[in-house]
């Protein structure tokens, strides 16, 4: 087995497209998880409240 362009070609083009489509189902089922439903409320509604300056 000889390893030139055509080869890491052809193993881009297979094996890459199955680990992007598990990473895309993973993030898809991360954000849709119910139990981070809170934190991500959290942070859509924190940009919304006033900056709290801290004072040292």
């Amino acid at each position: 087995m000889e390893f030139d362009h055509n080869f890491f070609v052809g193993f881009a083009k297979s094996y890459g497209l199955f680990y992007m489509m598990a990473f895309f189902f993973g993030a898809v089922i991360y954000a849709y998880w119910p139990s981070n439903q809170e934190k991500f409320d959290h942070a859509a509604k924190s940009i919304l409240e006033e900056d709290k300056v801290v004072q040292k």
